[in-house]
């Protein structure tokens, strides 16, 4: 069983950064692969980076590659999202996500544990 609480989210203006961290519990987090996700009002939930357990592998949506890093330490148990160079459009809840097995990174229903959100918005 894996717990995950994000933290980090607000109001930035455009051109501007934010840093999430998602803090995870359990004994076994070095054991997961862990991805960032994202949802705005009114649309599915989608991809944004995925990291793999050792964080030698990392993966990201077209629209963030270039501006956002997913990193993790897992001495900390936690896994960071970097934003740098933000968008209006990438305002939306933004969650982190766990899964034991490897496959298709970008499915939403491959993760096993989900936080609970935290809500990021990008001013023009």
């Amino acid at each position: 069983q894996v717990q995950l609480v994000e933290s980090g989210g607000g109001l930035v203006q455009a051109g501007g950064s934010l840093r999430l961290s998602c803090a995870a519990s359990g004994r076994t987090f070095s054991s997961y692969h862990m991805a960032w996700f994202r949802q705005a009002p009114g649309k599915e939930r989608e991809f944004v980076a995925f990291i793999n357990w050792s964080g030698s592998n990392t993966y990201y949506a077209d629209s963030v590659k270039g501006r956002f890093t997913i990193s993790r330490d897992n001495a900390k148990n936690t896994v960071y999202l970097q934003m740098n160079s933000l968008k209006p459009e990438d305002t939306a809840v933004y969650y982190c996500a766990a899964r034991s097995l490897m496959g298709d990174y970008r499915a939403v229903s491959r993760y096993d544990y989900w936080g609970q959100g935290t809500q990021v918005t990008v001013s023009s």
